[in-house]
Formats: structure tokens, C-alpha cells, sequence
């Protein structure tokens, strides 16, 4: 049953609610003011209509189709960050409408946040074109971090061109910015297994090009354990027991992970040349449990292994949930490890569920 909180509530103010309560868990309270007030400048106006069963636009940020999905990033001996990812919607949402109401809304966020586009406008003409393809055309990914400054990046799709172009459109991508010698080592180590895999997320931080990432990911089906781990070798300081015993843990087993995929993401910092930095892996732990019961279970078996405090993920999900945990998969969406630089830790991405829950599954997978 879809799940509403007040009859006339809109998208945009649930998911104001959410943040706010997410934030005073984490103890970045402090910043719930500038982090709403920017929530709700990215969401854009299509956000603003009344909640209701079926959503107005079916976005792929979340399984429900609500366009904006949190998560809680977590390091030793550090205070958790907050991220949203949100797909602005139009008031009359289609896809080339929620793309020009996603620029509008980059327009009025540089101004007042005195973003960087820089390395946006060296390639925003290769990831938009007049139709683009794919389930998107561009996300947001919005940051509070604990010294309580906000940060933006931007999701662009390398099928925007079609999938047959991913390719080629990533590799023209990252010369524009100074990265051409790095993609033969990501396509040697990412792309293995020819079609199985892909590019599927092109992503850029917008602030000092001195400190902002460069980063592509990669979506590997049907993968084994060892697949990642020769995918992650592209990266220096890459710990391969460490990221093989969290995938078991994610997974109940060493695969194959049949159904949402694997993704690599691989870091670019300023000053690398023909390697990234980086190295993330995106494992969908709501696919492969029988409810948020088991996934909340792997993900504290993961934190413990990593050697991190499980209170802010518990306080940030008790935020957040408004049912038991037994009584849907979904709530736990995706559960990240970052290797390398800039800094290692978990990530921890929970669904806002403004339109639904996901029903429990009767068996989990990994039996």
C-alpha cells in the first residue's frame, strides 16, 4: 500500500521531513536549513503537486519511482556525511522537460552556491543532446558534509547517445578533461567481460577543479566476486580480502549476482594521469535478501569487518523507517565500500519510499 504521511502532503515537503529527521540523527543538524532549502531548489517544481498512489513521473533513483533516494557515508574516526541523489522534475514531468528544469535549477544553485562548471561545460555537450536516451539524462547528488558546507555533483548517462555509444562517449569524455591516458587502464580492468560489462554513470563534482572528482562507473551483470576484484586492480591501495568478504557479506555467498549488478566507480583527483585514485563498489544488497531485516543484519555484519561505529547508520535508518523492518526489502538499497583515496569507508544508501513498499520476498536469494 502506498504510503502517505498527511493527505495533501507533496513530494517535496516529505522528502524535507525525511532529511531534516536524517540530519538530527547524524547530529548535522545544524545544517538542516541550508541542506532543505537546497533539497528542495534540486527536487524542482513537479515535486510540489500532492502525493499521490501513482507517481507523476517514474524515476529510476528509486525502485518506488520517487526521484530522490539518502544515504549516510560513513569513515573511521569522522562524523557522517549525508547525500541525496535527486532527479529534478518539471511541472509537467517528461523527460526532456525534467532536463531543462534540472538546468534551470543548475543555474540558480551556481549563483548562490558558487558552484564550478568548468569541467561541466567541457563535456555537458556530449552527455545532452537535443533526445537523449537511456532511463535518464541527469541526476543530482547533493552533499552535507560535517563541517557543515554543502557540495553538489552532477549523474550524466553515457547511453544518453544510445548504449552502443557508452563507450566511446566515456573515453571522448574523460580526454576533454585531461584523463585520456587513464581510460585504456579502466577499460582493461573494468570492461573484462565484453557486453556483461558497461558503462552506466558519468559523474563530476562542481567546485575548484583542484579539488573536485572525476568519476565513471561502471555496471558489471551477472558478475562473480573475482570479477570485481579485477576490476578494482585498476586502483592502487586497493585491499582485495577486504572488498572479497564484503561482497560474501552483501551477498550470503561469492555470487553469481544475477540480479541488479555490481558497480564499479573509479575516482579521479586532480593531478592523476593514466590511473584513478579510487576505487567504490555499489553492491544492491536489497536484491539479494528476504526483507530489511537480513539487509540490516549484512550491513552491520559489513561495518563491523570494516572496522566502523554502527551508531550512525542505526540512528539514521531509525530516522527513516516507518514499519518493520520484516515488512519490506528496499528500505536498505544499495551498500557501498570506498578503497583508496580520497577517503575509505561505507556508504549506507536508504529509500525514501514516499510511494511504496516493496514487499518482502519469500525466500532470500542467497539460499
Amino acid at each position: 500500500m502506498p504510503i502517505l504521511s498527511a493527505p495533501a502532503v507533496s513530494l517535496h515537503d516529505f522528502a524535507i521531513g525525511q532529511l531534516r529527521n536524517l540530519l538530527r540523527a547524524v547530529g548535522l543538524a545544524d545544517s538542516a536549513n541550508t541542506a532543505t532549502r537546497l533539497l528542495g531548489e534540486a527536487l524542482g517544481p513537479g515535486c510540489r503537486a500532492p502525493l499521490s498512489a501513482v507517481p507523476q513521473w517514474p524515476s529510476f533513483v528509486a525502485d518506488d519511482h520517487s526521484p530522490v533516494e539518502f544515504s549516510v557515508a560513513l569513515a573511521q574516526n569522522e562524523r557522517p556525511a549525508v547525500r541525496m541523489i535527486v532527479e529534478s522534475l518539471a511541472e509537467q514531468p517528461g523527460k526532456q522537460a525534467n532536463l531543462t528544469a534540472a538546468l534551470g535549477v543548475l543555474d540558480r544553485l551556481a549563483d548562490r552556491y558558487d558552484l564550478r562548471l568548468g569541467q561541466f561545460d567541457r563535456v555537458r555537450d556530449l552527455f545532452l543532446p537535443d533526445d537523449p536516451q537511456g532511463t535518464f539524462a541527469f541526476w543530482y547528488s547533493l552533499i552535507v558534509q560535517p563541517s557543515g558546507a554543502q557540495a553538489v555533483k552532477v549523474y550524466l548517462n553515457p547511453e544518453a547517445r544510445g548504449r552502443e555509444s557508452a563507450t566511446g562517449l566515456v573515453a571522448e569524455a574523460l580526454a576533454r578533461l585531461g584523463l585520456d591516458s587513464a581510460f585504456p587502464v579502466v577499460a582493461e580492468h573494468g570492461l573484462r567481460r565484453g557486453g556483461l560489462d558497461r558503462f552506466s554513470f558519468f559523474a563530476l563534482d562542481l567546485t575548484d577543479e583542484n579539488r573536485a572528482r572525476v568519476k565513471t562507473y561502471v555496471s558489471h551483470d551477472d558478475a562473480m566476486i573475482a570479477d570485481v576484484v579485477g576490476a578494482a586492480a585498476a586502483t592502487p591501495d586497493v585491499d582485495p580480502a577486504l572488498l572479497t568478504d564484503v561482497c560474501e557479506l552483501a551477498r550470503g555467498g561469492a555470487g553469481p549476482f544475477t540480479r541488479r549488478p555490481l558497480m564499479s566507480s573509479y575516482t579521479f583527483l586532480s593531478g592523476d594521469t593514466d590511473r584513478p585514485s579510487g576505487y567504490s563498489l555499489y553492491i544492491p544488497v536489497r536484491d539479494y535478501v528476504q526483507d530489511d531485516l537480513e539487509a540490516c543484519e549484512r550491513v552491520l555484519a559489513i561495518m563491523a569487518r570494516c572496522g566502523l561505529d554502527t551508531t550512525p547508520f542505526v540512528m539514521a535508518l531509525a530516522s527513516l523507517v516507518r514499519r518493520p523492518l520484516g515488512d519490506g526489502v528496499g528500505l536498505i538499497a544499495h551498500v557501498s565500500l570506498r578503497l583508496g583515496r580520497p577517503k575509505p569507508g561505507v556508504s549506507v544508501y536508504l529509500s525514501s519510499e514516499a510511494y511504496d513498499v516493496t514487499p518482502p520476498r519469500t525466500t532470500a536469494l542467497s539460499t
